[in-house]
């Protein structure tokens, strides 16, 4: 619902009034006015000093007195160059506040469009890490915006199931898993398999030393590093070589490989029983964060796709065959480079399984928009898997977006950690959790609740400040994320924003009103921190629509902070229960109550519940 409506009417009036000319509403650019200048909101003159063939400033005081004058809407007006700041009357921001009470406001209509939303894509070889956490964040918000303007939402994943990578942790099990299972151990199931891959690397390590030993290794070295390289610096950069051609792990690890590609069932079985335990796994971390998928691909069945491009691009000269049979795309006119697609074998590489992958989810969900949250160092992958899907004459190809996010770090560089050389997801969210504890602990105010419930309330301040702390930077950017930082009451946190619907809730114990309305006819003066929250509000709705065309759930995060210390502020400066007049009072809790409808809707989107006592 546009509560600025009215406001626009009487802009366009006063400019047909003023100079006899008719403007289109969706010509009218109103925003908040800035703090440092009088006024509630600013209307951008200069798109009219052509057509007008009038100065900005001259212009703005011609419309501007027009409106003082004979708008019942606007008591004063200022204008900064091509600015013109308009004061409005206590009717309209009453009007206003009614408005964003509504639910309409909160809940656009449908638009019969799909926004698919790829995030996550773990690997079944280890748990979730600390970078998968801002992935998944990142991801499961995106998804809640395009939910909140309108779009059917989808959310997937690609897991990467296979590979060489997974059988290790297999082949590891198999030879010193001595028949334990997660059950058996009492460990999450994506630990479990996560340790046989960590023992395995361990192992090839250990082997790899004692093959250095060897005469083989010695002959190896003096044919390989003629050029004098220093012995250690030679076969710590022959790990990989080392691997597929000596190492006796390497082999047998291979071996499997071949045997999973010919469908061997025992291997088959194998791999689908430890994938399973890690599936247990991940699901339990995913419920831990509050985060679904509504279909997930599997990297088993999409290696395979893709094929069908390659044909079609050869007979478009799109790619082009060597003369080994393997089959390119040349991008260098679009200043990328030369592209393997298809290996010599006939086998695919990634890029062609992503192909093939986006034209299936296109051909399954018809989505309008696709988009991929994926790390940084994928960057190029993901320009030249668009330009080529563009090349191929995909439909979707235009509405694809690949959201690059930046590392995370610890400030202490590393927590505990199963493998010693990641912050495990599971790790980092217990302590967040533990952090929340003890700071509410600390502070006290809960005295008198039920365990089971100071337990739930420590678990949404936890995950509300580390949700919130990694939103809130734009994903670009690398950040470091500090857990003690993150629940600081005082600053830009989520628990300091869960403190401003506390308060709110509190308020609300307190005044024990059966229903919310503003008195008829109430008229007294608001003040202007009154003013602020209802622009604040009002904004929701544009915030909303360009966190989604920025692809930067920041901006969500952002507005819920500004909102809450404008509530916080408003708490401070104005009496709400203890208010002179019952008229007044009754509108301070009216305006609270949207104050609180609107946090939460924020906060929801970011996946942050909000308690109802701290």
């Amino acid at each position: 619902m546009d509560v600025l409506a009215p406001l626009k009417n009487e802009l366009i009036a006063g400019i047909k009034t003023v100079f006899n000319h008719q403007v289109d509403e969706d010509r009218m650019v109103i925003s908040p006015t800035k703090k440092e200048f009088d006024g509630q909101y600013t209307f951008i003159v200069f798109p009219l000093v052509k057509i007008l063939k009038q100065g900005p400033e001259q212009l703005g005081k011609a419309l501007g007195e027009e409106l003082k004058n004979n708008s019942e809407l606007i008591n004063d007006y200022n204008v900064v160059k091509g600015f013109l700041n308009l004061s409005l009357s206590d009717d309209f921001w009453i009007d206003a506040l009614e408005k964003v009470s509504q639910s309409g406001h909160l809940v656009p209509p449908k638009k019969n469009k799909t926004y698919m939303v790829e995030y996550s894509s773990p690997n079944t070889n280890k748990p979730l890490h600390l970078g998968h956490i801002r992935n998944i964040l990142l991801g499961w918000s995106m998804s809640q915006i395009a939910d909140a303007c309108g779009y059917e939402v989808v959310r997937t994943q690609v897991i990467n199931d296979r590979g060489i990578a997974i059988c290790k942790g297999m082949l590891a099990w198999l030879k010193y898993g001595e028949g334990k299972t997660p059950e058996s151990t009492g460990t999450k199931g994506d630990h479990f398999v996560g340790e046989y891959y960590v023992a395995f690397n361990n192992a090839l390590k250990k082997e790899y030393k004692e093959w250095q030993k060897t005469a083989t290794a010695k002959e190896v070295y003096s044919e390989k590093s003629k050029d004098g390289q220093d012995e250690a610096a030679f076969y710590n950069s022959y790990k990989n070589a080392y691997f597929n051609d000596y190492s006796a792990l390497g082999a047998e690890t291979k071996d499997m490989l071949l045997k999973w590609e010919a469908d061997d069932s025992e291997v088959k079985n194998l791999w689908k029983k430890m994938n399973g335990w890690v599936y247990e796994g991940f699901d339990k971390t995913y419920d831990s964060l509050g985060v679904h998928f509504d279909y997930n691909n599997y990297e088993s069945e999409t290696y395979l796709l893709g094929k069908e491009f390659v044909e079609q691009g050869l007979k478009d000269d799109v790619f082009y065959r060597e003369e080994d049979s393997s089959v390119w795309v040349n991008l260098e006119d679009a200043k990328m480079d030369k592209k393997i697609v298809l290996r010599s074998d006939g086998t695919s590489v990634y890029m062609t399984q992503d192909l093939g992958t986006a034209h299936q989810r296109y051909t399954n969900y018809n989505m309008d928009h696709l988009v991929y949250v994926v790390g940084n160092e994928q960057d190029y992958h993901f320009k030249v898997l668009f330009e080529i899907l563009k090349r191929l004459g995909e439909p979707y190809a235009d509405n694809l977006h690949h959201l690059s996010y930046g590392m995370v770090e610890l400030p202490t560089g590393k927590m505990k950690s199963r493998e010693g050389t990641v912050v495990d997801a599971d790790d980092l969210i217990a302590e967040v959790i533990a952090e929340a504890k003890a700071a509410s602990v600390s502070r006290g105010g809960l005295e008198g609740l039920a365990d089971e419930d100071k337990d739930d309330i420590y678990r949404k301040i936890g995950l509300g400040a580390l949700k919130f702390f990694m939103i809130k930077v734009n994903a670009k950017k690398g950040m470091v994320f500090d857990p003690k930082e993150s629940l600081d009451m005082q600053g830009q946190t989520g628990p300091y924003i869960q403190n401003a619907f506390v308060r709110i809730k509190s308020i609300f114990r307190k005044a024990e009103v059966a229903a919310l309305t503003i008195p008829d006819g109430y008229n007294e003066p608001l003040e202007k921190i009154e003013k602020d929250l209802i622009v604040m509000m009002e904004a929701y709705p544009v915030t909303l629509q360009e966190a989604l065309d920025k692809y930067d759930p920041s901006h969500i995060a952002n507005y819920s902070y500004n909102l809450a210390k404008g509530f916080h502020r408003f708490y401070h400066d104005c009496r709400i229960l203890g208010a002179e007049k019952e008229s007044t009072k009754a509108f301070r809790l009216y305006l609270c109550a949207a104050v609180g409808n609107v946090l939460e809707s924020a906060m929801n989107i970011l996946g942050i519940e909000m308690p109802e006592y701290m």
